[in-house]
């Protein structure tokens, strides 16, 4: 890569981080990713998947919601690849994928709480 003159010269070198720097593309994905959990109804369906395998009308009885509004939720987290879902007859069971993209935002997500909710 061509190195990239900064219009500021504050005594420090950026082009190792600017080499590094991952695309447009990459940071639009993340962007994604925090956008799916920029609902507390929908972090909280997360992470109760992250620690059991559950059909929608007992999730919906968990967080105390229509069922209908989980099913919205699930389908964003699925779709974002969050979660997984498996059909046993009539009944589908979702939980949390078993990837290191909602393995990291789960601990982030208890990590957060640990730390901003004294109460936790």
């Amino acid at each position: 890569m061509e190195e990239k003159k900064l219009p500021h010269d504050h005594g420090q070198s950026m082009e190792r981080e600017l080499e590094q720097m991952p695309s447009v593309d990459d940071f639009q994905t993340v962007a994604d990713i925090f956008k799916q959990l920029g609902d507390g109804s929908r972090i909280r369906i997360f992470w109760l998947l992250c620690h059991c395998e559950e059909c929608v009308i007992n999730l919906s009885s968990m967080v105390e919601m229509s069922s209908p509004a989980v099913s919205h939720h699930l389908k964003q987290l699925k779709a974002g690849g969050l979660i997984v879902s498996r059909r046993d007859g009539k009944e589908v069971y979702y939980k949390a994928a078993e990837t290191e993209r909602a393995q990291l935002l789960h601990h982030m997500i208890e990590a957060m709480v640990e730390i901003a909710c004294p109460s936790a």
